[in-house]
């Protein structure tokens, strides 16, 4: 079976009628006979034959027929003029028809298929052309048939007449066609049916056999109309000056197409000239115009392999003459049939015999080759493999085929290329077609889209939606947007929505500029649609939970969709329907994602640079809106309005109350209030919590997400009462304020204060923000903001308050107001007024009026810590001072001192919760205080520490202070050093250079390594923490001070003081390190103390201007570790633990591992350290023998809890490196031994120097190993060993020998 070739592709007839014929068809109200025989097109079950004789069956054979006379008015117009026209004509029905379409289209709904009204109308269009082209010969002419009609007064002289007319056709058309004769004999001829028959034997005598008699009755009373297939539509010809207008002749549209209007194609004629029209029909197409095409092929084919020796045609053998058996009546013994030539009058012909080469005369071009023509004369009898030859032929030959070779070839990924090829054959660029380029490429994409089924135009190996996209290139012609339409439509057929949305925009584009604006609309909504289906997003339900997003809400694609929707808002406003336009331009404005700003340029100040237009969106909906609610008030009044975006910052917004400062953080209230309420409920008490007073205020923060400016009046708020304790509404015993007008400036955010005042005791929720947006659209605007994941999210907040009666109200106030200045470290007393009192975790405040310290006479001391990290609880204030002990009266008043310790330097704020109530059987209410203050730096500290040389000190601490004040002298009156496991003592106290040595005899070391080590194993393994405290640690507290008496570490006041300022340190340490870890589980995890830590607590004072305080020094870690972790480290990756929804991710898991192995609980570091005892320069007379002289090498092991093994390896070797002689050893060379935790071991090796001189001390080798017990039964003990030289680059340790007798 040979497949359907679209009708542009299908041979074309040229008819010439004579006058007296036209006139009879006239009269019997027919149309001209090409329109007649048109409509018997396409012929069903036409059987043709290859070259090889193989029969090709065709289930429908499609015909072309024009008169002669068009097509030769058609060539003589230029070729650049007739696409211009072309162009505007199709775009001129598309828009006269396409409202009617739409609306149809919209009634389909989701039943639209792959062919759309307007692509139907445009692929009719583009095949009804029937002028011959310059470059391909599907529109030449095939045959010419010579009509007549029996009613002439000679019939014979009108048929010698038409036969002796000559074609006036340009040079460039191949005048190789077969004529053919045709006589139409009416039923009311004058001439009686044997005269007729005379005549037509006449006419095959003198004219050929190509010629038919057609008996029609043609009733002078035409018979009822008879629907016939619609005729494609054609150009009109050109109007012209002297020639009356002529009507359009292009067909009704199909009846089976959507939008098509009512009137049918149809022909007055009787069934039997409707039979007698089908019979000459088929007769002329199987009898001769098929035979003849037949003919043409095998001659040509002959003489393309005879003359040309192409061998891709060899193939094909000659037919043998009894092929022409049967048709010899036909063709006779004539002449092989001639290659394609134009008249002799305007060519040549080479002399190549068998093949004719036309050149004009005038310098045009030439008629389509012979070989041009046997490769299309193939195609249309279906013989598929010559065709393909021949046209790959000439494609290799740049002459044409690639067009037509995707119709013919299977699908394979080679086919898209011949598609681009034809296309940028077309024009050199393809980027800017003019007119006549742009209709080439429109009709090969219309070809390739009727010709190839649609299981493979679709298929992911030819893509034939992308070949409309090439073939619209950049045309800004409503054909190119129908070709981005229909490949958008192909598109959505393959779930490529995005893809096909962006078509759809580009289709629309085009279109609005050519002014449809149906289609415009149209192709909008579809884009609009197809970015509003989202993709399925294969994630865990919890991502979303986690990340605080929804499913159905699509980022980064804002601007995209802002593309759409502003044209179609403004086409919705041009065409009168303002509400959707309404609609569309207030979901513009939404603002930019942060998708939206990457990959933008950047301004100087690192902002990004976006080319907003959200003043054009707010200026189109102002317009739009405002006519909307003049046309229609109640229409715009009831529409329910809302902006896509939200003003109002919820989690930011906070209450405010008498005293408050403005600026202060809503965030450190709501911290203390928690504060209070765990500590409570730990107390098994009631959590109730109310503030006091009447009046507040809502500092509601409001932020502009567009780059444009925003203004709003009447803003104020929408309260409801939680509980319901009366009749009376809101609105009648609270008073809100109502502020006029606000303007927000673009992407900038501002705080307004709304002022609240209730009459009556109650509990309200600050529900909703109110204004008029754009001071026109009313909003209501949520202030609920997301709860807390634990781990799922809990219900909205809102803002709730509280309003008790005046009887419970506490006065606080600090009794001096100016502003507070503290020097760094400064430990500053002010006397407040009290009740319970909650503080900030990182306050260091002290209650009471006694002295910071205690004086002592001992140097060193010992106190007792709870190791915790948990932060100091709220604290019970004393009224003792009141004038009746069991409360304060109403009125009465007393005062409460504090001391305040400060390190961090800047501005801060002091911020205190207090919390009172009546007896116990009351509920609290609360109050807050605040207070900023400054701390200006005082001193700058740096300490670092070293092995020491002495044997009474295992280190060295060498603490440097600078007073970076811009104050007077400081005294610095005590150093005190607090560590578990070392004490310390002056080495050389005028450069700070403290001495410190191990110290065994407290308890809780050994205990809180323990504890750290469980914690973070069951941390690792998935196991519950449970709430246990860690274990207390005894510090050692060495003082080094001049005066007589030194400040105790057993006052309440001071330690609490350096526990706390320990406390916030290890806090912001841990957090830093271990991120993954929850801060709230930071207590049950980690001690307060390390017990390799050392804190040093420097005292100052400045006499001038009596003020003292002290700085704490952190951070320094003294001890070899051996890696305690390890073990635990080891079995966490080992181990397969169970993960639930919520665990973290390997990437996660693998950092927790990585913090804890470099924590500092996890450090190792080689426990063993030698140094060299200096024994100065000896001095010896070697006139009485070789020097004998002993050295010490000094080994200390500064582990705390384990013994190590040495072995120190002394070598004689030189050290090329130095200019000193190798030492001259006696005796052992290698020494072993044992070092228990915190000792040292001296060994004693001799040299024997046989002449003075500088002998080097640093060839030597000390390796270590320490066994490190398991921590539970069953396991091996694991062995680290160490390997130490003498350090590289420092000076070497050398002996120096003189000779005493040396002059």
């Amino acid at each position: 079976m040979a497949p359907t070739l679209p009708s542009s592709l299908s041979p074309h007839i040229c008819i010439l009628t004579s006058p007296d014929l036209s006139e009879l068809l006239e009269k019997a109200s027919l149309p001209p006979l090409p329109h007649i025989l048109q409509s018997f097109s396409p012929l069903p079950q036409v059987t043709t034959r290859t070259a090889t004789l193989v029969s090709i069956p065709h289930a429908s054979f499609a015909l072309r027929f024009s008169d002669l006379q068009d097509v030769e008015e058609a060539c003589r117009e230029d070729e650049e003029q007739r696409a211009i026209r072309s162009i505007d004509w199709m775009s001129a029905r598309i828009s006269k028809r396409c409202g009617k379409w739409v609306q149809d289209v919209d009634i389909l709904g989701d039943k639209e298929g792959l062919r759309t009204p307007w692509w139907d109308e445009l692929r009719r269009c583009v095949e009804g052309d029937f002028v011959p082209a310059k470059t391909e010969g599907w529109n030449h002419p095939v045959a010419l048939i010579l009509a007549v009609s029996t009613t002439a007064p000679n019939p014979l002289q009108a048929i010698t007449a038409l036969h002796s007319r000559s074609v006036h056709f340009p040079p460039w058309v191949d005048s190789n066609f077969l004529r053919y004769t045709l006589i139409i004999h009416p039923q009311h001829s004058p001439l009686s049916d044997e005269e007729a028959g005379a005549l037509f034997n006449a006419v095959k005598k003198q004219f050929g056999l190509h010629s038919y008699l057609l008996p029609l009755g043609l009733p002078r009373t035409p018979p009822p109309p008879v629907p016939v297939p619609a005729l494609l539509p054609r150009l009109p010809p050109p109007p012209s000056p002297d020639s009356p207008p002529q009507q359009d002749q292009s067909a009704p549209t199909s009846p089976h197409t959507p939008g098509s209007p009512t009137i049918l194609n149809t022909l007055r004629m009787e069934e039997r000239d409707i039979q007698q029209t089908a019979r000459f029909t088929r007769e002329f197409v199987v009898m001769s115009l098929v035979p003849w095409m037949e003919k043409c092929v095998i001659e040509w084919n002959e003489n393309v392999r005879r003359f040309t020796g192409m061998p891709y045609f060899s193939s094909t053998r000659r037919l043998p003459s009894r092929l022409f058996s049967s048709t010899r009546r036909l063709f006779g013994s004539q002449p092989p049939t001639p290659a394609p030539t134009p008249p002799m009058s305007s060519s040549s012909s080479s002399s190549l015999p068998g093949r004719s080469t036309s050149v004009s005369l005038n310098g045009g071009p030439a008629p389509p080759s012979q070989q041009r023509r046997l490769a299309e004369f193939s195609t249309i009898l279906g013989d598929s493999k010559l065709a393909v030859t021949v046209w790959e032929a000439l494609r290799k030959d740049s002459k044409g085929g690639s067009d037509i070779l995707p119709l013919l070839l299977s699908p394979s990924p080679a086919i898209p290329l011949h598609a681009q090829t034809s296309l940028t054959s077309i024009h050199p660029h393809m980027s800017d077609l003019p007119p006549h380029a742009q209709i080439r490429a429109l009709l090969c994409a219309v070809r390739w889209e009727a010709g190839i089924s649609t299981q493979d135009f679709l298929s992911n190996t030819l893509e034939g939606e992308r070949w409309l996209v090439w073939a619209a290139s950049n045309a800004e012609e409503a054909p190119s947007a129908l070709l981005l339409a229909q490949a958008a439509l192909l598109s959505t057929k393959k779930k490529a929505r995005r893809r096909a949305a962006l078509w759809y925009v580009l289709a629309s584009n085009r279109l609005e500029k050519c002014g449809i604006k149906p289609l415009t609309m149209y192709f909008l909504r579809k884009a609009q649609e197809l970015y509003t289906v989202r993709p399925s997003k294969e994630l865990s339900p919890s991502f979303w939970d986690s990340e605080g997003k929804s499913p159905m809400v699509a980022e980064g694609q804002e601007e995209i969709m802002s593309g759409i929707e502003h044209p179609l808002g403004r086409l919705l406003y041009t065409t009168g329907e303002v509400a959707g336009a309404v609609r569309l331009f207030l979901s513009l404005l939404r603002g930019a994602s942060a998708f939206s700003n990457s990959g933008l340029p950047m301004l100087g100040d690192g902002t990004p640079k976006v080319p907003g237009n959200d003043k054009l969106y707010l200026d189109d909906f102002r317009v739009a809106y405002n006519y909307w609610k003049s046309t229609d008030p109640d229409q715009a009044s009831g529409a329910n309005l809302q902006i896509p975006l939200k003003l109002c910052v919820s989690k930011q917004s906070r209450l405010r109350f008498p005293g408050d400062n403005i600026n202060g953080d809503t965030d450190v209230w709501s911290s203390r209030q928690e504060d209070w309420t765990a500590f409570w409920r730990a107390q098994g008490g009631k959590t109730s919590i109310a503030p006091s007073g009447k009046l507040f205020w809502i500092d509601l923060i409001m932020q502009n997400p567009l780059d444009a400016e925003i203004n709003l009046s009447n803003v104020t708020l929408i309260v409801q009462e939680t509980q319901l304790s009366g009749s009376d509404s809101i609105d009648d015993f609270v008073e809100i304020e109502v502020i006029k007008e606000v303007t927000l400036a673009p992407k900038a955010s501002s705080l307004v204060p709304i002022s609240l005042k209730s009459k009556r005791p109650a509990k309200l929720s600050i529900t909703h923000a109110k204004y008029d947006f754009l001071s026109q659209l009313p909003i209501t605007e949520s202030l609920a903001s997301r709860g807390r994941q634990q781990p799922t999210y809990a219900p909205d907040v809102v803002i709730k308050v509280e309003v008790v009666p005046s009887d419970h109200r506490l006065l606080i106030s600090y009794i001096e107001d100016e502003r507070l200045v503290l020097l760094q470290g400064e430990n500053k007393t002010r006397p407040i007024t009290e009740i319970w009192m909650v503080s900030g975790a990182d306050d260091e405040i002290w209650v009471g009026a006694e002295d910071i310290s205690e004086d002592s006479k001992a140097l060193t001391e010992i106190v007792r810590s709870q190791n915790s990290l948990k932060p100091q609880e709220p604290r019970r204030l004393s009224l003792k001072g009141s004038e009746h002990s069991s409360g304060l009266q109403p009125g009465e008043g007393i005062e409460v001192s504090a001391i305040l310790h400060a390190e961090s330097t800047g501005n801060h704020e002091l911020s205190f919760l207090f919390v009172f109530r009546e007896d116990d059987s009351q509920p609290f209410y609360s109050t807050k205080l605040a207070r900023s203050y400054e701390v200006q730096p005082l001193f700058e500290i740096s300490v670092s520490a070293e092995p020491s040389q002495l044997e009474n000190h295992a280190y060295i601490l060498d603490v440097d202070m600078t007073n970076v004040s811009q104050t007077t002298s400081v005294d610095i009156t005590q150093i005190t050093s607090l560590s578990p496991q070392g004490t310390m003592a002056p080495s050389q106290c005028s450069r700070f250079l403290l001495g410190v040595s191990p110290w065994s005899e407290g308890s809780g070391s050994r205990e809180t390594l323990e504890y750290v080590s469980e914690k973070l194993s069951n941390l690792l393994k998935g196991v519950e923490i449970g709430p246990s405290a860690p274990p207390d640690i005894d510090l050692h507290c060495s003082h080094i001070s001049k005066a007589p008496k030194r400040k105790s570490m057993q006052g309440a006041a001071i330690m609490n003081f350096i526990q706390s300022g320990r406390r916030k340190y290890v806090s912001r340490n841990i957090a830093r390190v271990h991120p993954y870890i929850t801060p709230t589980s930071h207590p049950a995890i980690f001690p307060l103390y390390n017990p390799a830590a050392v804190d040093l607590i420097v005292f100052w004072e400045i006499p001038s201007r009596n003020i003292s305080g002290h700085l704490n020094v952190h951070g320094i870690t003294l001890g070899a570790g051996h890696a305690a972790l390890e073990g635990i480290l080891e079995e966490a990756e080992s181990a397969k633990v169970k993960r639930s929804m919520y665990a973290e991710t390997r990437r996660e898991n693998m950092e927790v591992l990585d913090a804890i192995r470099g924590s500092e609980w996890n450090v190792e570091m080689n426990p063993v350290v030698l140094s060299t005892r200096d024994i100065g320069t000896k001095l010896h007379d070697f006139t009485t023998g070789p020097c004998h002289i002993p050295l010490e090498f000094r080994l200390r092991n500064h582990s705390l809890t384990l013994p190590a093994q040495y072995t120190l390896r002394l070598q004689s070797k030189r050290n090329d490196s130095t200019n000193l002689l190798p030492p001259p050893y006696l005796g052992r060379l290698t020494f072993r031994g044992t070092i228990p935790p915190s000792e040292t071991t001296t060994i004693h090796p001799k040299l024997w120097v046989t002449r003075p001189g500088a002998y080097d001390l640093g060839g030597w080798t000390l390796e270590t190993e320490v066994s490190i017990p398991s921590r539970g039964t069953g396991q091996s003990v694991r062995k680290r060993r160490y390997l130490q030289e003498p350090p590289a680059g420092e000076e070497a340790a050398c002996v120096i020998v003189c000779d005493s007798q040396a002059s």
